[in-house]
């Protein structure tokens, strides 16, 4: 039976609204918009002390400090997503964006031969809106799992999101575990049964077979601005996103999984993109710190060198062609015949569009992949004598989805 035809077996998601507002990769800019609230923010008041105190800081430093601030930072206080935020992401857009990446994962667990048990991982999990649509894959595909253990993993340093992330994701009957000083500082069970866990940094993350996502994430990690005479007169280096992806090769190198990344970004072709968004207009960086996101284009080539050659990269492709080679033109369709209420019907058409259209969503952003070496040649890493050894296939959504 075709995969999509079985997530199609269960019940539509909650229709999502389109809303006419701004994604964080829509325009590229330093802030050279006149802004309008020029307020002192306590941000702003907590800089100027640190200014005064120890001398000028870097970009990458002010970006840290306006965005993760443990007592002031824009993400560790507020909810910014949605229409009463200030941007919005593919998951809250469409169900379908998530489901295509639950299946991504399924199809990779079965292509590296159906290990006996695997981690999802996702860093910076938003609302949790994207972990729920996968979930929920892996629930209507239960059949396909039944004999797996699997696990969730949260990477989140904001205790506003981690707590909306609970609401969304968590069984309401099972008390969540809290210990604010550990590095599992909090712990649940899915609405589906699936045993979940909150960190606060990757590290803290146990070790083994994991399948890792990381949507818009890089794109908010501090980046420090270069101005030199070489092909690119701007360049923009996130020291913090190599940090990350080392990481995420040796792990995936010595345990075998991989790792899904989705974000606005180039190759090693841009320069100036640092910008900011509030009220899903652009910002000015410098106005109010603490009251916008402040975003740069993740650039792939960076990450890629920074595997070290541990792992093999695919991509980047354009966010188009990863989903319409997951089959989301065959899910919208399922979808359509599912539903008789013309309102829903235009959502889903809507949402479809915003994902694909080149114009907006569909080139704008990007998938990219980390995966063994091995996985693209055939030999498989083998956790336990009884594993399976499924001939080489393509990986999906770098290639048509096959399904076995």
């Amino acid at each position: 039976m075709n995969v999509l035809a079985r997530v199609a077996a269960g019940r539509l998601a909650a229709a999502r609204a389109v809303i006419p507002c701004l994604w964080r990769g829509q325009y590229f800019s330093s802030g050279k918009e006149p802004a309008e609230d020029n307020s002192v923010t306590p941000m702003l008041r907590h800089l100027i002390y640190k200014i005064k105190s120890t001398g000028p800081i870097t970009v990458a430093e002010y970006m840290r400090e306006v965005l993760t601030n443990p007592a002031k930072g824009y993400y560790v206080t507020r909810d910014m997503l949605g229409e009463k935020g200030d941007f919005i992401t593919s998951p809250e857009i469409s169900q379908i964006f998530g489901e295509l990446l639950g299946i991504w994962f399924i199809s990779e667990w079965i292509a590296t031969g159906k290990n006996a048990a695997f981690q999802l991982v996702e860093l910076g999990p938003g609302r949790g809106t994207l972990s729920g649509d996968i979930l929920r894959v892996f629930s209507q595909l239960g059949s396909v799992l039944k004999n797996c253990d699997i696990s969730i993993h949260l990477v989140e340093v904001s205790q506003k999101l981690s707590e909306i992330q609970a609401l969304t994701l968590t069984e309401e009957k099972v008390p969540l575990e809290r210990e604010a000083g550990s590095p599992v500082y909090m712990k649940g069970v899915t609405k589906s049964g699936i045993p979940i866990s909150w960190y606060r940094d990757l590290q803290d993350v146990p070790k083994g077979y994991s399948f890792y996502l990381a949507h818009e994430f890089f794109d908010v990690l501090p980046v420090h601005k270069f101005q030199c005479d070489e092909t690119r007169d701007h360049v923009e280096v996130c020291p913090d996103a190599g940090v990350i992806i080392q990481e995420l090769a040796q792990r995936i190198s010595l345990t075998g999984g991989a790792a899904l990344i989705a974000d606005y970004g180039h190759d090693g072709t841009k320069t100036d993109t640092f910008r900011g968004f509030c009220g899903h207009q652009l910002h000015d960086v410098l106005i109010a710190p603490g009251t916008a996101d402040l975003t740069a284009d993740v650039d792939f080539s960076y990450l890629r060198r920074m595997s070290q050659g541990k792992v093999a990269s695919l991509g980047p492709i354009s966010q188009q062609t990863f989903l319409r080679n997951m089959g989301i033109d065959v899910r919208l369709k399922i979808l359509l015949d599912k539903s008789d209420e013309p309102s829903l019907r235009e959502q889903l058409l809507q949402g479809y569009r915003m994902l694909m259209n080149p114009e907006k969503m569909g080139e704008r952003f990007n998938f990219f992949a980390l995966v063994p070496h091995q996985r693209l040649h055939g030999r498989h890493h083998q956790m336990n004598a009884c594993q399976s050894k499924p001939s080489p296939s393509p990986v999906a959504g770098f290639g048509e989805l096959v399904w076995r």
